[in-house]
Formats: structure tokens, sequence, C-alpha cells
């Protein structure tokens, strides 16, 4: 009985979090670009171009294995493009802090006719918090993620903060 209860509890736990996600996210985003959820992502199949919309400094404490830097400040469609392979069709998923900036810029290579773009729902926290592994500028496996800033940073439950 006492393990149905803990369990009813971390579910309980896990969807007020997801709705309080939801929540951010719907203040901040249009949702004019669909979101992947980290979990998916995750999948062995899963294959995507990985694109991190976060400044440069975030990028080097920790990105996702594999994950280009492309920005967002100082983003320039242009040089993102060069990037990408000329096939429009080529799965694209962008990510930053928790999916607000990367919205932006999935937005914008949209526009720029790429058609199989999405958001990474909650960005890097949310992969975090699921236990995924992150990498540093040397390819290796890092505890740290820089939070952005304090407000933001408490989206970030698991790894240690940096800012």
């Amino acid at each position: 009985m006492k393990k149905i209860f803990l369990l009813l509890l971390l579910v309980s736990a896990s969807v007020s979090a997801q709705k309080k996600l939801d929540k951010l996210l719907n203040k901040w985003n249009t949702r004019n670009v669909p979101y992947m959820s980290v979990e998916t992502l995750a999948l062995p199949k899963t294959e995507a171009i990985l694109l991190d919309a976060r400044e440069e400094k975030e990028y080097k404490v920790s990105h996702l294995k594999g994950a280009l830097f492309v920005g967002y400040d100082k983003f320039k469609l242009k040089e993102t493009l060069r990037k990408l392979p000329k096939d429009k069709n080529t799965k694209i998923v962008v990510y930053c802090s928790l999916g607000i900036r990367s919205e932006t810029v999935a937005h914008k290579i949209i526009e720029a006719g790429y058609t199989n773009v999405y958001n990474l729902y909650g960005g890097i926290f949310e992969w975090k918090n699921a236990n995924f592994k992150v990498v540093d500028t040397l390819g290796n496996t890092t505890e740290k993620v820089h939070a952005f800033n304090k407000d933001w940073g408490k989206w970030l439950k698991k790894g240690k903060k940096v800012y």
C-alpha cells in the first residue's frame, strides 16, 4: 500500500510540473512550431540535427551531444542554413533552456522552407530533468547545466546549476 501511495504521489507531482511548464510555455510561445518531447528525442530510432539556440556561454557549459551552436541574440539564419542539409525534409530539433528562444529560431528555419522542424519541449532543462546526458565542449558527460539566471533556473531540477 505504501508503494502504491508513493507511486501516486510521484505521478501527481510529475503531472503538476508538466501543467506548470505548459502554462509557462503557453505564456511565452505562439506554438507556431510543433514540440518534440525529450523522451521521443532520446529514442534510439530518432535521428535529427540538433540546434542549440542558447548563448555561447550556455552552450560551452553543456549541450546535447552532437548539437550545433546557433545562438539566439546573434542568430544568423544564412549561417545556420549553411550548416543544414539541402534536403528540406531533414528532421531538425531546436532547443534552448526551456523551449522559448528555440521556438523563435525554429520558426525562422521553417520560414526558410524546412518542413520537419521541432522545438524541444522543456529544452535542455527538461532533458536533464529526465536524466538524459549532456556533454561539455570536450564531449565529456557533465552534470553542469547553465541555468540562464535564478528565475529561469528554478525549472532545472537535476544536475548542477551554473550561472
